[in-house]
């Protein structure tokens, strides 16, 4: 039998080819389209039509959409260039769970996959061996995407205040970080909270992490180093993807021990959030009833997700490293020779410091440039009631969002414009579904947005728009197109002779 001939792998095309695609794509789907919004001041100062606090995934994804539809954004984002979102700062995963395949922020644009992305560099073989997305690598897509649509990102702008007005705009205050903080306001028709995982609050500990002193604990969602538990006994609260992260990361660095403590008495081994994640959802989840939405999404929280199998293995492949299933802590407290004393549900553990990897809640005292709305925007609680048994604190608290994620006030008319200020961010989950949130649904979700907003720039200026039309003066005809006729003479054919 004759051998199998071995064949080069072709040469990868390079990013220049596919953004060659990208372009021609662009062209024959004639995108962006022209802006058609008429430009608007109020006492000299340009008003825009959406700016969008937030310049991660969720902000471009819509900023790029809204770009398509003809409506100009402008983003603004705290990180410095390049440093938006947690991929490059306090994700701590080696990669992303979802399947490589999926296309996220791509916008139905095959160019603008991350698959594409990574093959025009590395080729067709390196893809087929990928297995899951670096997430590094993911971060540098995400700057490409950016790059290559042109979005116009202000680094370095950290929001400090949200002021709806009753005369059609948002005063969005800033601080320009790039400039000493220097204090000015942007108007906006529309104002986006694209505010990624943080959503309305940030970081949720136990009551208990108020027992040991501030610098003996992280949580998982902030920015720091393994390298600071170099040596010491950690105990990691929770069982999740991030609790898996932070105890590799602690590990890595060389922590002496790592103990897990998990309350759950069964760690989750299913992420039933994967069997909903269908076209029907995308599009129709945000149209059922109450009591549908707060059933799917408080099965989700009962449930919860496991951790990835590849994240746990990382951590188990340590011999330090010590799993404590049904181990809640209870209390804390500074031992007399500076040990820290967790009184868990299997035992007091001594231990160096604590990682918290307990998730993120709604918290408006820790989002102050949000506190002009936050008395003002309605909560689930405000209006629903679950059934018993069904009761969730965390759903409790999310905001009620009306179609175009739009916050509604608990009293009509006490806030007004109110409804101009969007949350396109992980907290409506419950309103909208994981369209604002996930990498899987990112597209539908921005899609959706950008078109009502869109739909609503028109039908809040018909008159503009109208007398726009009455001005164009376009001509299609010269006059020079046809020559007049003679016309012919009468000849009446009914008469008889």
């Amino acid at each position: 039998m004759r051998g199998l001939i071995s064949r080069p792998h072709p040469t990868p095309a390079g990013l220049a080819a596919l953004e060659a695609r990208l372009r021609q794509d662009l062209s024959w789907l004639g995108l962006p389209a022209k802006p058609w919004v008429p430009p608007r001041s109020m006492a000299g100062q340009p008003v825009l039509e959406v700016a969008i606090v937030g310049a991660g995934m969720a902000g471009l994804a819509l900023g790029a959409s809204l770009a398509h539809l003809g409506v100009p954004a402008a983003l603004f984002d705290r990180a410095p260039a390049g440093f938006e979102g947690p991929w490059a700062t306090t994700a701590r995963m080696e990669t992303l769970r979802s399947p490589k395949e999926l296309t996220g922020p791509a916008l139905g644009l095959p160019a603008l996959t991350f698959r594409a992305w990574f093959e025009a560099q590395f080729g067709l073989q390196a893809w087929a061996e990928l297995d899951k997305i670096p997430r590094l690598q993911w971060a540098d897509y995400l700057r490409w995407y950016r790059q290559v649509l042109g979005l116009a990102v202000r680094n370095l702008q950290r929001a400090t205040d949200l002021r709806p007005r009753a005369d059609g705009v948002v005063e969005l205050h800033l601080a320009d970080d790039a400039q000493g903080g220097r204090a000015y306001v942007v108007l906006a028709r529309h104002v986006v909270l694209a505010t990624g995982r943080d959503g309305l609050g940030g970081p949720w500990v136990p009551p208990w992490a108020a027992d040991i002193p501030r610098e003996r604990w992280v949580h998982s969602g902030e920015a720091w180093e393994g390298e600071r538990f170099r040596g010491q006994r950690v105990a990691v609260i929770g069982g999740g993807a991030s609790a898996m992260d932070v105890a590799a990361t602690a590990l890595e660095a060389g922590a002496a021990r790592v103990d897990l403590l998990v309350r759950r008495s069964v760690l989750p081994t299913v992420n039933k959030g994967k069997g909903i994640g269908s076209p029907g959802m995308a599009h129709g989840f945000w149209q059922l009833t109450d009591d549908w939405k707060w059933r799917f999404r408080h099965y989700i929280n009962v449930q919860q997700v496991p951790p990835p199998h590849g994240s746990t293995l990382r951590v188990s492949r340590h011999a330090n490293a010590h799993f404590h299933i049904g181990a809640g802590v209870q209390g804390a407290r500074v031992r007399s020779d500076g040990a820290l004393r967790l009184d868990t549900g299997k035992g007091p553990l001594a231990v160096d410091a604590v990682i918290f990897s307990t998730g993120f809640r709604t918290d408006w005292s820790q989002r102050p440039e949000f506190s002009t709305i936050a008395p003002h925007v309605r909560l689930w609680q405000d209006r629903y009631t679950p059934p018993a048994g069904e009761e969730d604190g965390e759903l409790a608290e999310s905001p009620d969002l009306g179609p175009l994620f739009e916050f509604q006030a608990k009293v009509p008319g006490a806030c007004p414009g109110l409804e101009r200020i969007h949350s396109f961010n992980f907290v409506g989950a419950l309103s909208h579904g994981q369209v604002s949130g996930d990498i899987p649904q990112i597209s539908d979700g921005a899609q959706r947005l950008a078109r009502g907003l869109a739909g609503q720039l028109l039908t809040e200026d018909p008159q503009l728009h109208f007398e726009a039309m009455r001005r164009f003066a376009e001509p299609e005809l010269l006059g020079d197109e046809w020559t007049p006729a003679a016309f012919p003479p009468y000849d009446d054919f009914s008469s008889t002779t």
